[in-house]
């Protein structure tokens, strides 16, 4: 009959009598702190267009027709050799990539005083082999407080960034919104990587298609398979040699 009595008690009771007090308390402390955060969760649901994760695909390097340039500031009134042999790396851009002509553009407030530096563009130009192709304009200069350069222009092939750099549409701190809570790029990533990239590629085709292979190394080849007649391992057998790190630069 004991058993029996135990067994019908309510639960609430069997509770009581099996579980300490303190244990207790901590279940309704947890139960609580459940209850309070519960109201604290952010909806993350969103009908807004993802942007694309991978910068190359929002900063695509893309090969066409574009303006290539060239600032020249002139020393003392005229060109020193650092400038000229500036201007005959331009002239030979020029002939591997460029179409039309190369014109030269002088602040239009010195235009006068940029005559002589003019005059050693074209015959710059003319020693590397541009003979005719070159016209000369002016162009308004942003800041009279500041030295505006000659600029040389010509159109043809170059390695461009098709998007903007410096654009800013959100707050990176995200202070007043949950934008920063993604764990998304900024807007602005891998945009200088891209324009840097495009800029120093010395022959943008080069990012859009593989050079043709260059000849077979004959004399390689026939001392490779010479070495496995003989029974040799036609493998290069490289020397290295470890220098103590204070020996590095003169040091004892």
């Amino acid at each position: 009959m004991s058993s029996i009595a135990k067994e019908s008690l309510p639960m609430s009771s069997l509770l009581r009598r099996r579980l300490p007090l303190r244990l207790l308390g901590s279940a309704a402390l947890l139960v609580a702190a459940t209850v309070s955060l519960a109201g604290c969760g952010v909806n993350y649901a969103s009908n807004d267009s993802v942007p694309p994760g991978d910068y190359h695909t929002r900063f695509p390097v893309a090969v066409a027709e574009a303006p290539t340039a060239l600032d020249v500031y002139p020393t003392g009134g005229a060109l020193d050799q650092q400038s000229i042999d500036n201007i005959r790396a331009f002239a030979q851009r020029y002939r591997e990539f460029g179409d039309g002509r190369i014109v030269i553009l002088a602040p239009a407030s010195e235009r006068g005083r940029d005559a002589r530096v003019i005059d050693q563009i074209r015959r710059a130009l003319a020693g590397s082999g541009l003979r005719g192709y070159v016209s000369v304009g002016s162009y308004p200069a942003a800041n009279p407080n500041h030295d505006s350069p000659v600029r040389l222009v010509f159109q043809g092939l170059k390695a461009t960034v098709q998007g903007q750099c410096g654009v800013w549409p959100t707050d990176l701190a995200s202070g007043g919104s949950i934008d920063g809570w993604k764990n998304d790029s900024y807007p602005n990533f891998g945009c200088a990587t891209q324009s840097t990239l495009a800029a120093q590629v010395a022959d943008p085709r080069d990012l859009v298609q593989s050079r043709a292979s260059g000849p077979g190394d004959v004399t390689m080849r026939l001392r490779a398979i010479g070495d496995v007649r003989d029974g040799k391992d036609p493998g290069t057998e490289w020397t290295i040699k470890n220098t103590p790190i204070g020996q590095v630069g003169g040091g004892s």
